[in-house]
């Protein structure tokens, strides 16, 4: 028999694939939005990065809401939500509307992971959280990956109107799935088997039920110097993520002159290479919490992780051939994955309760990361001629994220007013 939270960790994955999906849409569709709403390069970055903006401003409130009110609720409701504006994209008029969906699609989907680390928090054993959130992580690569060269097609040969609107019926069908299965508390679930939670509650993290948390004001969760550190390393890591996810395909499409296919099979490398870097992650992570050492299971995949991004970053620009590139940029992109699941992990371990504000806040400040990078990558291609500069900066920002992580210690929870 299954066990009941694999199937919850099927959702969450299945939630990653659909998230990113409908995120790098816009993207593939490039081409085609941004010849019918005659936008410039600059003004389709700032749309991107509008989007980012959306998604980290409401990171926080939606973690805290996540908190308050629990996975079922949270997530049913902001799929349903974004999945609305994902379709409203296709009636977008010109630059201004276009520039309004966006951010207001990121808005919605703000909660998605921080409603994803609460309902693992309340329904995953301690000893098997690396592994889930590597899963769960992989689907978004997963999902963007596949979406790159299928929505291409899709949208050569239906147009990409028709494409939105149809990634906005399976979110709604998600939704409905979700909230008819899902329950927070795993007590409440009607087909969860006697030996399972028992499980469940004998080893998830100590406290984590659905009865009401402490308070935790956001300025008393700001006076952690961990969560500090992973705000800081978590907006080094998306300027990477959001270039593969907003830049690559158009980049690689126009620097190797690929036609629409092409681009985006070579753009489906390096997140293949993300999503297994997720995974291998997340086993990582759980081995080495298995042999007792906490801390160092959070820390050592994370520093890896990066230094292989520096790596692939500063190699990837020496390449004068489309395949050479790739095999590069799929390390930097296999490294820059490996340190999901350790900081989701490390905000769930310090964040308690709190794990959906806490996670919440380490993701705004990755989106800032990501607001940046929409409109930074075509100014510094247009100012420098190159897409060199910006990978050694992101190489540069990968060595700093592995100075955070030596100081950061996941044992040291951020403690509640009560």
């Amino acid at each position: 028999m299954i066990p009941r939270r694999a199937l919850v960790v099927t959702g969450t994955f299945l939630l990653s694939v659909l998230l990113y999906v409908d995120r790098v849409c816009i993207s593939t569709a490039k081409g085609p939005i941004t010849k019918e709403l005659s936008l410039t390069d600059t003004q389709f970055g700032w749309v991107m990065s509008s989007f980012a903006i959306g998604y980290a401003l409401f990171q926080t409130p939606s973690g805290m809401l996540a908190d308050k009110i629990g996975g079922r609720k949270i997530l049913a409701g902001i799929v349903t939500l974004w999945s609305l504006f994902t379709g409203l994209t296709a009636l977008a008029w010109n630059y201004w509307s276009l520039l309004i969906i966006r951010f207001l699609f990121g808005a919605g989907e703000a909660g998605a992971f921080p409603g994803m680390a609460r309902a693992v928090y309340s329904w995953i054993p301690t000893r098997e959280r690396g592994l889930v959130k590597g899963i769960n992580f992989s689907g978004s690569r997963l999902g963007a990956a596949f979406a790159l060269p299928i929505l291409a097609t899709a949208i050569d040969s239906f147009g990409w109107k028709q494409t939105f609107v149809v990634l906005m019926v399976v979110g709604c069908f998600w939704s409905v799935a979700w909230w008819l299965w899902f329950r927070d508390d795993p007590t409440d679930h009607p087909s969860l088997s006697k030996e399972e939670l028992a499980y469940i509650i004998a080893h998830r993290q100590s406290g984590a039920d659905t009865t009401p948390p402490g308070k935790m004001p956001i300025g008393h969760m700001l006076r952690s110097t961990g969560l500090w550190l992973m705000m800081t390393q978590y907006l080094f890591a998306n300027f990477t993520t959001f270039f593969c996810l907003t830049w690559l395909y158009p980049h690689v499409k126009k620097t190797y002159e690929l036609n629409s296919a092409d681009a985006g099979l070579y753009s489906m490398i390096p997140l293949l290479c993300g999503a297994l870097g997720n995974v291998i992650s997340g086993w990582l992570v759980d081995r080495i919490y298995a042999t007792g050492r906490h801390a160092l299971s959070r820390k050592l995949p994370a520093i890896v992780g990066f230094l292989l991004t520096a790596i692939g970053m500063v190699m990837s620009v020496q390449q004068s051939t489309v395949g050479p590139a790739i095999f590069w940029l799929s390390l930097a992109v296999f490294g820059v994955d490996m340190i999901l699941s350790p900081s989701w992990s490390f905000c769930i371990d310090i964040g308690g309760k709190h794990a959906g504000q806490v996670s919440g806040t380490m993701n705004m400040a990755g989106n800032i990361g990501s607001a940046i990078i929409g409109p930074a990558f075509p100014f510094l291609l247009a100012w420098t001629g190159s897409a060199n500069v910006f990978f050694y900066i992101i190489a540069v920002c990968s060595v700093l994220a592995v100075a955070c992580w030596t100081f950061a210690d996941s044992t040291k929870k951020i403690p509640e007013i009560l």
